[in-house]
């Protein structure tokens, strides 16, 4: 089994909903997402899957919620926006377009969501 992982960094605004203390209060963060994907198989190149790909698979998922309040957005309208719930949204948003991109060869292992420099959420299946 071979894996690739990148991170990048994003800013966004969010509260915590049936939360009592500071984070119920809209409040930022800057956030660092690293994805890490798998697979058994390497392309023709010999790559699991290109970092430069990678980092572009990411970015519309990143520029859809950069410098927006995150409860403002699906899904985060009706799900809290917790870090464990947007490392959910990452690995489902990066997953979609990697099983069409690789024809299912590559898959997301997992993705971490820094919320802060000492605080991480992890999710994986």
């Amino acid at each position: 089994m071979y894996e690739v992982t990148v991170e990048a960094d994003f800013s966004s605004g969010h509260y915590l909903r049936n939360y009592q203390g500071k984070c119920e209060n809209p409040h930022g963060h800057n956030y660092k997402v690293r994805v890490t994907l798998a697979g058994a198989a390497l392309d023709s190149t010999g790559l699991l899957l290109d970092f430069k790909l990678l980092k572009q698979v990411l970015r519309p998922v990143i520029d859809r919620i950069d410098h927006q309040m995150l409860n403002d957005i699906d899904p985060f309208i009706e799900l809290n926006p917790s870090a464990e719930n947007i490392a959910k949204y990452f690995y489902d948003q990066t997953n979609r377009q990697l099983e069409g991109m690789t024809q299912g060869r590559v898959r997301v292992k997992d993705c971490t969501i820094w919320e802060t420099d000492t605080t991480t959420a992890t999710y994986f299946e």
